[in-house]
Protein backbone atom coordinates (compact mmCIF):
# COMPACT_ATOMS: atom_id res chain seq x y z
CA UNK A 1 0.00 0.00 0.00
CA UNK A 2 1.41 3.60 -1.22
CA UNK A 3 1.31 6.15 1.41
CA UNK A 4 -0.84 9.30 0.35
CA UNK A 5 1.97 12.06 0.32
CA UNK A 6 4.50 9.06 -2.05
CA UNK A 7 1.26 8.64 -4.28
CA UNK A 8 1.85 11.93 -5.12
CA UNK A 9 5.14 11.69 -6.80
CA UNK A 10 4.61 8.80 -8.10
CA UNK A 11 4.93 9.67 -12.46
CA UNK A 12 1.31 9.45 -14.41
CA UNK A 13 0.64 5.81 -15.43
CA UNK A 14 1.90 5.42 -19.47
CA UNK A 15 -1.53 5.12 -20.67
CA UNK A 16 -2.18 8.74 -19.29
CA UNK A 17 0.68 10.00 -20.86
CA UNK A 18 -0.06 8.95 -24.36
CA UNK A 19 -3.20 10.09 -24.34
CA UNK A 20 -2.24 13.58 -22.97
CA UNK A 21 0.41 13.02 -26.21
CA UNK A 22 -2.78 11.90 -28.53
CA UNK A 23 -5.09 15.37 -27.34
CA UNK A 24 -2.17 17.84 -27.82
CA UNK A 25 -1.26 15.66 -31.44
CA UNK A 26 -5.02 16.26 -32.12
CA UNK A 27 -4.89 19.35 -31.52
CA UNK A 28 -1.85 20.90 -34.25
CA UNK A 29 -3.47 19.09 -36.31
CA UNK A 30 -6.87 20.68 -36.17
CA UNK A 31 -5.32 24.05 -35.51
CA UNK A 32 -3.21 23.76 -38.65
CA UNK A 33 -6.25 22.59 -40.57
CA UNK A 34 -8.12 25.56 -39.56
CA UNK A 35 -5.57 28.10 -40.55
CA UNK A 36 -4.30 26.11 -43.60
CA UNK A 37 -7.74 26.95 -44.90
CA UNK A 38 -8.03 30.17 -43.37
CA UNK A 39 -5.22 31.09 -45.76
CA UNK A 40 -6.63 29.30 -49.14
CA UNK A 41 -9.70 30.77 -48.98
CA UNK A 42 -8.94 33.93 -47.18
CA UNK A 43 -9.01 36.34 -50.67
CA UNK A 44 -8.46 40.02 -50.55
CA UNK A 45 -5.90 40.30 -47.18
CA UNK A 46 -6.92 40.32 -43.36
CA UNK A 47 -10.52 41.23 -43.31
CA UNK A 48 -11.90 39.16 -45.40
CA UNK A 49 -9.91 35.84 -43.42
CA UNK A 50 -12.12 37.30 -40.46
CA UNK A 51 -15.19 35.75 -40.83
CA UNK A 52 -13.10 32.17 -41.53
CA UNK A 53 -11.54 32.49 -38.46
CA UNK A 54 -14.38 33.32 -36.78
CA UNK A 55 -16.41 30.21 -38.47
CA UNK A 56 -13.27 27.60 -37.37
CA UNK A 57 -12.56 29.29 -33.92
CA UNK A 58 -15.73 29.41 -32.90
CA UNK A 59 -18.72 27.17 -34.68
CA UNK A 60 -16.41 24.38 -35.98
CA UNK A 61 -14.18 23.75 -33.13
CA UNK A 62 -15.66 26.08 -30.37
CA UNK A 63 -12.46 26.96 -29.12
CA UNK A 64 -13.28 30.50 -28.17
CA UNK A 65 -16.93 32.00 -27.47
CA UNK A 66 -18.92 34.94 -29.18
CA UNK A 67 -17.78 37.03 -26.44
CA UNK A 68 -14.07 36.25 -26.30
CA UNK A 69 -13.51 36.34 -30.08
CA UNK A 70 -14.84 39.41 -30.42
CA UNK A 71 -12.50 41.07 -27.35
CA UNK A 72 -9.69 39.04 -29.30
CA UNK A 73 -10.85 41.06 -32.81
CA UNK A 74 -10.86 44.51 -30.94
CA UNK A 75 -7.68 43.96 -29.20
CA UNK A 76 -6.03 42.87 -32.18
CA UNK A 77 -7.22 46.05 -34.33
CA UNK A 78 -5.41 48.17 -32.03
CA UNK A 79 -1.91 46.67 -32.75
CA UNK A 80 0.24 46.89 -35.77
CA UNK A 81 0.61 44.13 -37.79
CA UNK A 82 -1.84 42.04 -40.43
CA UNK A 83 -4.56 40.87 -38.30
CA UNK A 84 -4.76 37.39 -39.63
CA UNK A 85 -1.17 36.57 -38.40
CA UNK A 86 -2.18 38.22 -34.99
CA UNK A 87 -5.42 35.99 -34.50
CA UNK A 88 -3.27 32.72 -35.97
CA UNK A 89 -0.51 33.43 -33.25
CA UNK A 90 -2.76 34.19 -29.80
CA UNK A 91 -5.68 31.32 -30.72
CA UNK A 92 -2.90 28.87 -31.32
CA UNK A 93 -0.44 29.91 -28.23
CA UNK A 94 -3.91 29.44 -26.25
CA UNK A 95 -5.24 26.30 -27.68
CA UNK A 96 -1.63 24.51 -27.78
CA UNK A 97 1.24 26.86 -25.63
CA UNK A 98 4.26 28.13 -28.20
CA UNK A 99 3.98 25.42 -30.46
CA UNK A 100 0.85 25.89 -31.43
CA UNK A 101 1.01 29.71 -32.01
CA UNK A 102 3.93 28.63 -34.77
CA UNK A 103 1.82 25.87 -35.86
CA UNK A 104 -0.96 28.42 -36.73
CA UNK A 105 0.51 31.14 -37.63
CA UNK A 106 3.10 29.06 -40.48
CA UNK A 107 -0.48 27.26 -41.63
CA UNK A 108 -2.36 30.75 -42.22
CA UNK A 109 1.03 32.02 -44.22
CA UNK A 110 2.23 28.81 -46.12
CA UNK A 111 -0.80 29.23 -48.91
CA UNK A 112 -0.19 32.39 -49.50
CA UNK A 113 3.19 32.10 -50.20
CA UNK A 114 3.04 29.26 -52.41
CA UNK A 115 0.40 30.39 -54.15
CA UNK A 116 2.51 33.86 -54.29
CA UNK A 117 5.81 31.60 -55.87
CA UNK A 118 4.06 29.06 -58.06
CA UNK A 119 1.56 31.40 -59.88
CA UNK A 120 3.06 35.17 -59.58
CA UNK A 121 4.95 35.01 -62.81
CA UNK A 122 1.81 33.25 -64.83
CA UNK A 123 -0.19 35.14 -63.65
CA UNK A 124 1.12 38.35 -64.02
CA UNK A 125 1.48 37.84 -67.90
CA UNK A 126 -2.70 37.15 -68.10
CA UNK A 127 -3.24 39.94 -65.27
CA UNK A 128 -5.23 41.92 -68.10
CA UNK A 129 -7.49 38.91 -69.46
CA UNK A 130 -11.30 39.10 -69.04
CA UNK A 131 -11.07 35.64 -67.41
CA UNK A 132 -8.36 36.57 -64.59
CA UNK A 133 -10.67 39.73 -64.10
CA UNK A 134 -13.54 38.27 -63.87
CA UNK A 135 -11.92 35.36 -61.46
CA UNK A 136 -11.33 38.39 -59.01
CA UNK A 137 -14.86 40.28 -59.21
CA UNK A 138 -16.76 37.13 -58.48
CA UNK A 139 -15.24 36.44 -55.44
CA UNK A 140 -15.65 40.12 -54.19
CA UNK A 141 -19.41 39.75 -53.45
CA UNK A 142 -18.93 36.53 -51.44
CA UNK A 143 -16.20 38.33 -49.08
CA UNK A 144 -18.48 41.51 -48.86
CA UNK A 145 -20.79 39.13 -47.82
CA UNK A 146 -19.16 37.39 -45.24
CA UNK A 147 -18.11 40.36 -43.07
CA UNK A 148 -21.44 41.85 -43.82
CA UNK A 149 -22.76 38.26 -41.79
CA UNK A 150 -20.04 38.56 -39.34
CA UNK A 151 -20.94 42.30 -38.65
CA UNK A 152 -24.39 41.99 -37.94
CA UNK A 153 -23.73 39.29 -35.51
CA UNK A 154 -21.63 41.96 -33.65
CA UNK A 155 -23.96 44.07 -34.04
CA UNK A 156 -26.78 41.89 -32.47
CA UNK A 157 -24.00 40.69 -29.20
CA UNK A 158 -23.44 44.34 -28.56
CA UNK A 159 -26.97 45.27 -28.70
CA UNK A 160 -27.30 42.82 -26.25
CA UNK A 161 -24.57 44.20 -23.70
CA UNK A 162 -25.62 47.90 -24.50
CA UNK A 163 -28.91 48.00 -25.75
CA UNK A 164 -30.14 49.07 -29.12
CA UNK A 165 -29.87 52.79 -28.49
CA UNK A 166 -26.22 53.09 -26.72
CA UNK A 167 -25.13 50.39 -29.81
CA UNK A 168 -26.46 52.29 -32.68
CA UNK A 169 -25.26 55.79 -31.18
CA UNK A 170 -21.54 54.26 -30.85
CA UNK A 171 -21.97 52.38 -34.85
CA UNK A 172 -22.97 55.88 -36.21
CA UNK A 173 -20.36 57.83 -34.01
CA UNK A 174 -17.91 55.13 -35.54
CA UNK A 175 -18.96 55.69 -38.88
CA UNK A 176 -18.76 59.69 -38.42
CA UNK A 177 -15.12 59.56 -36.93
CA UNK A 178 -13.79 56.76 -39.27
CA UNK A 179 -15.26 57.88 -42.40
CA UNK A 180 -15.84 61.66 -42.28
CA UNK A 181 -12.90 62.82 -39.64
CA UNK A 182 -10.60 60.16 -40.85
CA UNK A 183 -9.69 58.69 -37.30
CA UNK A 184 -7.58 55.68 -37.01
CA UNK A 185 -9.90 52.26 -36.33
CA UNK A 186 -7.02 51.26 -33.99
CA UNK A 187 -6.95 54.42 -32.21
CA UNK A 188 -10.57 54.75 -31.70
CA UNK A 189 -10.73 51.45 -30.45
CA UNK A 190 -8.15 51.80 -27.98
CA UNK A 191 -9.87 55.17 -26.95
CA UNK A 192 -12.81 52.61 -26.27
CA UNK A 193 -10.99 49.91 -23.99
CA UNK A 194 -10.02 52.92 -22.32
CA UNK A 195 -12.99 54.04 -21.71
CA UNK A 196 -14.47 50.77 -20.15
CA UNK A 197 -11.68 50.07 -18.26
CA UNK A 198 -11.65 52.93 -16.31
CA UNK A 199 -15.16 54.09 -16.60
CA UNK A 200 -15.90 50.39 -15.04
CA UNK A 201 -12.91 51.65 -12.16
CA UNK A 202 -14.46 54.94 -11.68
CA UNK A 203 -17.96 53.16 -10.85
CA UNK A 204 -16.59 50.85 -8.35
CA UNK A 205 -14.90 53.23 -6.50
CA UNK A 206 -18.12 55.43 -6.51
CA UNK A 207 -20.24 52.23 -5.48
CA UNK A 208 -17.44 51.97 -2.27
CA UNK A 209 -17.14 55.50 -1.36
CA UNK A 210 -21.05 55.19 -0.95
CA UNK A 211 -20.51 51.98 1.03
Amino acid sequence: MVAPEEAKTLPAPKGETYKKKKVRGKHHLSLFAAFFRVGIFGYGGGPSSIPLVHKEVVDHYGWFTEDEFGDLLALGNTLPGPIATKLAGYIGYKVAGLFGLLNAVVATIFPSVVAMIALLTTLSAYKDEPWVQGMTNAVIPVVGFMLAQLTWQFVKKSSEGLGWMRALLLIGLSVVLMEVLHVHPGLLIGLLLLYAVFGRWGLQQKKGDTE
